[in-house]
């Protein structure tokens, strides 16, 4: 991190050392292997090995990202934040409710696509989830509400609701062994047509 941010230790204010050259490009490294990795193999890729790829000790890797899924969300952390920006690009140039359809469709996809995000983005609908999951929620949340507003969609919906029921999409087009989005446009679809009913409609 570049610069000192004060810190309050025990009534004092404490300086916090800057991260040495030599370690940010460490853990820039460790991030560029463990996106890779991810992508190859998935959450449950070898750590030992992305410390290997990287040229560094684990114990290195471990002093940067003391867990699995400290890794893992910093490694999509990029990816997640160009996500959520995209519901803001779709939102100016598409109707509410078709807004929400599409924004979800690119998640879904990138969702398949992208090993190991499904499993983060998992856990950030889940309980609170990461911090990382933050931007997809608020993204979602301004989409959903957006095509509330619009009546396109059922107003008693929550948006980490909507998450959810698209996390479910995915691992159904996953049992249909497909990535290119054919599956999830059709399980979104009727997804979608259920959501834009009013309660007792279904």
């Amino acid at each position: 991190m570049p610069g000192r941010l004060p810190a309050v230790q025990g009534g004092a204010v404490a300086q916090v050392r800057p991260m040495r050259a030599d370690a940010r490009r460490n853990r820039e490294r460790l991030l560029a292997v463990a996106a890779q990795a991810f992508a190859e193999h998935g959450e449950g890729a070898s750590l030992d090995d992305i410390a290997r790829r990287a040229g560094v000790g684990v114990g290195t890797l471990y002093r940067h990202f003391p867990t699995r899924q400290a890794l893992l969300e910093a490694a999509y952390l990029e990816r997640l934040e160009a996500i959520a920006a995209r519901a803001d690009v779709i939102a100016a140039a598409r109707p509410p409710g078709a807004a929400l359809m599409a924004w979800l469709d690119e998640l879904a996809v990138g969702m398949l696509q992208v090993r190991g995000l499904k499993a983060l983005l998992g856990t950030a609908v889940t309980g609170g989830g990461p911090a990382c999951g933050d931007c997809v929620r608020g993204a979602a949340t301004r989409l959903v509400r957006a095509a509330q507003e619009a009546g396109a969609l059922r107003a008693d919906v929550e948006p980490v609701e909507v998450l959810r029921l698209l996390h479910g999409v995915v691992t159904a087009a996953e049992a249909a062994d497909e990535v290119d989005g054919t599956a999830v446009r059709r399980y979104l679809s009727l997804l979608m047509e259920g959501l834009g009913q009013g309660p007792g409609q279904v």
